[in-house]
């Protein structure tokens, strides 16, 4: 039997073992074992509202603090104008202060409010780590990752020696994604008309700093609304990963997002799901 929008109420547990399950409608449910599947607390829409945590809670089960992962970034400043942007063979680096945390390199795509895509969700739960422990982190793009700074010099000067005359503005076209050149020319504080055969050594070598160290400040993760999966859970120190059962309650057994378990994208979290079922099996 399936039953739908029939919320737990109450789960009676006698001598480490439970009895019965007692849902909203007053309706028992008897059973000799009982599993928790209940998910984390991400996309709370689908009815993953972390009920099951403060179920293993309530039946003495430690719970490691669930948070957002595989989610989205928020950084501080305005960047709707790149919102859409998709940046592929790009390398991303988490910094406090001078000393680099995290980096990885692959594909980022610009929100409205911030970054996602592969590169940025593989990174998320470290960013949050990061957030927790640190004032302030700043986040860096290298768009140019395959060439270092003496190479994309001379790029850039062969492209400006090709257009000569051209004005800085429509000189990029070649380098960067449409969509990225104005906000480059913004920051880098070359005057947007100076003729490319003017720019100096050192506003060049300035444009190249940037384009290596492209800087934001991050502002925090998406909630739980949007991130993916949730890490964190019950405490697989009481868990016995032969069969997934309880070490507290005698006929209690967990599965899936509501452990203390998560991967990185690529399918790895619904792998956990599959796998953890199956040992229940």
């Amino acid at each position: 039997e399936i039953l739908k929008n029939s919320p737990v109420l109450e789960i009676v547990n006698k001598e480490n073992k439970i009895e019965k399950i007692i849902l909203e409608n007053k309706k028992e449910i008897f059973a000799e074992n009982f599993v928790i599947a209940t998910g984390g607390k991400s996309y709370p829409l689908t009815g993953s509202t972390g009920d099951g945590y403060k179920f293993a809670e309530k039946l003495g089960h430690k719970i490691i603090e669930p948070k957002p992962a595989l989610c989205s970034i928020i950084l501080k400043g305005n960047i709707k104008d790149l919102e859409g942007l998709s940046l592929k063979n790009v390398n991303i680096s988490i910094y406090f202060e001078n000393k680099k945390l995290i980096d990885n390199f692959g594909e980022a795509i610009f929100t409205r409010y911030g970054m996602s895509g592969p590169i940025i969700l593989d990174m998320s739960e470290k960013i949050s780590e990061y957030l927790d422990k640190y004032l302030n982190i700043k986040l860096k793009i290298d768009f140019k990752p395959a060439l270092d700074f003496k190479k994309l010099d001379d790029r850039i000067l062969r492209d400006f020696g090709e257009l000569n005359n051209k004005d800085f503005k429509n000189s990029l076209n070649k380098l960067l994604p449409q969509k990225l050149i104005p906000f480059v020319i913004k920051k880098s504080g070359i005057d947007p008309d100076k003729k490319v055969n003017s720019i100096t050594r050192e506003e060049r070598n300035g444009l190249i700093h940037l384009l290596k160290e492209f800087e934001f400040n991050i502002l925090k993760l998406d909630g739980f609304e949007k991130a993916i999966i949730t890490s964190g859970g019950v405490d697989l120190k009481e868990i016995d990963p032969k069969n997934m059962k309880s070490k507290i309650i005698e006929n209690l057994y967990f599965a899936g997002e509501v452990l203390d378990i998560n991967g990185p994208t690529g399918g790895y979290n619904l792998q956990v799901c599959w796998t953890t079922a199956s040992a229940i099996n």
